[in-house]
């Protein structure tokens, strides 16, 4: 168990040092630094969009709620806009759902 433990913690550590160790100097190539810029971006979605389409009892208000929240947020609304906007649209769809089935 201690073994495991100090395994990912040296893992951890060097995902982490590495890149000091590596660039000494400021990174000032622009396509560089925009690929870094959008990796946790990317990282990230990709992590959460399965997730978006098996959490509710239907795919269709699964996608309602993602369009929902696709649409605000490409129109800059505020993050608890979005949010609260997604979970209305799953929570409509659910509720349609039910009325037609």
């Amino acid at each position: 168990m201690l073994k495991s433990i100090l395994i990912m913690a040296a893992v951890t550590y060097l995902i982490r040092m590495l890149p000091m160790a590596i660039f000494k100097k400021k990174i000032e190539n622009r396509f560089i630094k925009s690929f870094l810029f959008y990796v946790p971006y990317a990282v990230l979605g990709a992590m959460t969009f399965p997730d978006i389409l098996s959490s509710t009892s239907s795919l269709y208000s699964a996608i309602a709620g993602t369009a929902a929240a696709l649409l605000l947020s490409l129109r800059e609304k505020s993050l608890i806009v979005v949010a609260v906007s997604a979970c209305l649209a799953v929570y409509a769809m659910e509720w349609l759902l039910r009325i037609i089935a």
